[in-house]
């Protein structure tokens, strides 16, 4: 592993993502839109909007990321740059380093926008300061990006890389607590629940907007999501590998 190769690899992604403006508008400015629009849904539920839209804070960059990842990855292995870069000094772990840190300042323009827009433009009110909203924020993106780095292997072309949406990130949504409390579900979804990792990114953005102050279960939920990430890095590792035909 190199230092030099990793951050190389993080310039030359960090500049992709640039020169792609679709990509980079979707990344900055789409949480944000989505943000607005929520809040104008809520327009007579200010209350609603802060318990709902907090959550959402942190489940928007790991849709995007998620996406843009898996896509991303994908077209490097079809093109065959995968397999170039494979054959050169790049270690795996450079690589994949690489795209975490890129990914990863991403995530903090997008949580910062985001952020921005939700507490100055449309009156979030929470407990915590907003600083930790984009801590978890950009966490849970380096877990959508984590995620998206390993089921891109099983794609065999863009279409295929976004239906694992549905399949992966959807059942996440719908159990993590955003849509009803865990604790309501019957106890095969709740279960369910409990071992995903979308489930203590929304449990460490609720601690934020309900305590002041920095607590056990917030510290326990942000380690279980960062674990996580790891987690899928080191399987997504395990699927680089050169193809032949």
């Amino acid at each position: 592993m190199s230092a030099r190769i990793t951050l190389a690899t993080a310039g030359r992604v960090l500049t992709q993502l640039r020169r792609d403006r679709r990509t980079a508008a979707m990344l900055l400015l789409v949480p944000g839109l989505l943000m607005v629009l929520l809040r104008y849904v809520f327009h007579d539920a200010p209350q609603t909007f802060d318990r709902i839209g907090l959550p959402l804070l942190g489940v928007f960059p790991f849709v995007t990321m998620f996406l843009v990842t898996s896509v991303a990855m994908l077209r490097e292995r079809t093109s065959g740059t995968l397999e170039r870069l494979l054959t050169t000094p790049l270690h795996k772990l450079d690589l994949l380093l690489g795209y975490g840190i890129a990914f990863a300042v991403a995530a903090a323009l997008q949580a910062a926008v985001a952020t921005a827009v939700a507490y100055g433009l449309l009156g979030l009110d929470t407990q915590g300061p907003p600083s930790l909203v984009v801590g978890i924020a950009i966490a849970n993106a380096v877990l959508g990006m984590a995620l998206g780095l390993f089921v891109s292997a099983f794609a065999r072309s863009e279409f295929q890389a976004v239906q694992f949406m549905p399949a992966v990130v959807l059942p996440q949504v719908l159990l993590c607590g955003l849509l009803t409390p865990r604790e309501d579900m019957v106890n095969w979804l709740r279960a369910a629940s409990d071992v995903l990792p979308m489930t203590y990114a929304v449990d460490a953005l609720t601690e934020i907007g309900t305590h002041a102050e920095v607590t056990g279960a917030l510290i326990r939920d942000t380690v279980v999501v960062a674990g996580a990430a790891a987690g899928f890095l080191v399987l997504g590792a395990a699927t680089l590998r050169r193809r032949t035909g």
